[in-house]
């Protein structure tokens, strides 16, 4: 599924992930502002709460139909500690920005947006009956890390760290960096979630619909590079 990448192509502006890093930090930003009561009852309304979605007891179908499964894309935008919205912003961008390139910015969007929405709804399936919110865009950055794994197999990202006094610029492997995603991930899990319920199987998902969106979109992607 290795996508090349020409080097020699008409340069366009890239806004998605620009976009969505935006929007999280200004909900972040605006839920921060909020009485501690209030934060906990937003949560509560826009966060995907397992129990309010889906009931063991009726039908699977019908309850699919529900206005309420907003909530699956509300969810995406909603952090409460910097440190998770730092990570998963991070992470987005590292991976976002050349997969954005490569995938053109509507279709990274529809990643994004689709594939977190996926993720949050196989987590609250897992957790059907439980009351705490799922929360974060977590899953949406596991499916871009996911296509982006897809399409780039071999890649080396570059990065620009502080080494002592001086910013230094290195090429790091992509896998190296998905393997500390993960370990954050771990991390968050041990931690707990200061709202929240934390996941593992909305992740799993994420990933996973990555994998599929890549191998769906390699033809489109393969036209759109010829351009």
């Amino acid at each position: 599924m290795f996508v090349h990448v020409e080097t020699r192509r008409r340069r366009q502006w890239q806004w998605a992930t620009l976009l969505i890093v935006s929007v999280c930090v200004l909900c972040f930003v605006w839920l921060s502002l909020l009485p501690l009561p209030r934060r906990i009852a937003v949560l509560g309304e826009w966060g995907t709460v397992p129990a309010n979605i889906f009931n063991a007891h009726e039908p699977l179908w019908p309850q699919l139909t529900d206005p309420s499964l907003l909530r699956l894309f509300t969810a995406l935008f909603i952090h409460v500690t910097w440190l998770h919205l730092l990570s998963n912003l991070l992470f987005l961008v590292i991976f976002g920005l050349p997969g954005e390139r490569t995938l053109g910015s509507l279709r990274f969007l529809l990643l994004f947006v689709a594939g977190g929405i996926v993720a949050n709804l196989i987590g609250a399936l897992s957790l059907a009956g439980v009351r705490l919110p799922i929360i974060g865009c977590s899953g949406a950055v596991s499916a871009v890390v996911g296509t982006y794994m897809a399409l780039f197999p071999r890649a080396r990202l570059g990065l620009v760290l502080p080494l002592g006094l001086y910013l230094e610029f290195v090429r790091v492997p992509a896998f190296l960096l998905i393997g500390i995603w993960v370990l954050l991930q771990l991390l968050f899990s041990y931690a707990g979630p200061s709202y929240g319920a934390y996941v593992w199987w909305a992740h799993i998902g994420g990933f996973v619909f990555g994998l599929v969106f890549a191998l769906f979109s390699r033809d489109a992607i393969a036209r759109r590079l010829r351009h």
